[in-house]
């Protein structure tokens, strides 16, 4: 290699981000009411994550224009956490190349939901717990927002109206049954108490029926992204200085067909 540090840090870089999206999605999918800690584990995840190879591909890009070199770190600073803008100028990159994806060109109203409420996450909502109990200015409920922008459109825009009638009756059944000796204390995704075994057994269900949706939606998201990086990779490779790497190497399980990506569950294995 040429340059041997470069190569190696990029790979680094790209393993780390790779990895960890890896987690954020897997974590996402067993993510309820009952379970909001993977909620942040997995938002954690998701935001380091997209963030990361959102930069490798602005990094390339600089690298590109300035015929194999890299920018200092008042520009790398100076991009920020924020995905929203992340995106904007991964976009900009995206039409400066006319680069027509495979997969999708553009993102539809959920997607940017879910970018909204990753970018709030990463800049402001992280420590939204905390601020609480320090009487700090705390404007999000970040697992509120997604179940009400994100998972409630899914369930209404992907979940058949039998399907929903089954988890109501479901949900009844249950009640119908256990209530008599079952004792529910949790609270839902925005806070508001749980105390009924049908509401409990109603969010069961919903959260079983579009879990592999929300998980689809997220990845699709990281899909836009490797596909951007794999562009620019191989643009960059052409310069001839053999200090990138094989970025598509990295990222192949999220360059699947959403029939796939639906099903697989777990991609910590990838």
């Amino acid at each position: 290699m040429l340059n041997n540090e470069v190569f190696t840090a990029l790979s680094k870089e790209g393993q780390f981000a790779f990895e960890i999206l890896h987690s954020g999605v897997t974590q996402l999918r067993k993510a309820n009411y009952a379970k909001k800690g993977l909620y942040y584990q997995s938002f954690i995840n998701l935001t380091v994550g997209i963030e990361r190879i959102a930069k490798l591909c602005i990094l390339l890009d600089y690298y590109i224009d300035s015929n194999g070199k890299f920018p200092n770190d008042k520009f790398v600073r100076k991009i920020g956490h924020d995905i929203n803008k992340l995106y904007n100028k991964s976009i900009d990159i995206k039409e400066k190349y006319s680069l027509k994806f495979k997969y999708l060109n553009t993102l539809n109203e959920i997607h940017f939901n879910i970018l909204d409420i990753l970018s709030n996450f990463a800049t402001k909502d992280r420590y939204e717990n905390i601020n609480i109990l320090v009487n700090a200015k705390q404007e999000n409920n970040p697992i509120g927002q997604w179940f009400e922008n994100v998972d409630m459109l899914l369930f209404n825009k992907h979940i058949s109206k039998k399907k929903k009638a089954k988890i109501i009756n479901n949900a009844k059944t249950i009640d119908y049954f256990a209530s008599p000796f079952t004792l529910v204390r949790h609270s839902s995704e925005d806070d508001s108490e749980i105390n009924q075994v049908y509401e409990a057994s109603l969010r069961t269900g919903i959260y079983t029926a579009i879990c592999p949706y929300r998980q689809l939606y997220t990845i699709q998201i990281i899909r836009f992204w490797t596909e951007l990086l794999w562009a620019l990779q191989y643009k960059a490779q052409s310069l001839g200085n053999d200090d990138i790497p094989f970025f598509s190497d990295m990222f192949g399980c999220f360059y699947n067909d959403d029939s796939y990506l639906r099903t697989r569950k777990n991609y910590e294995t990838c």
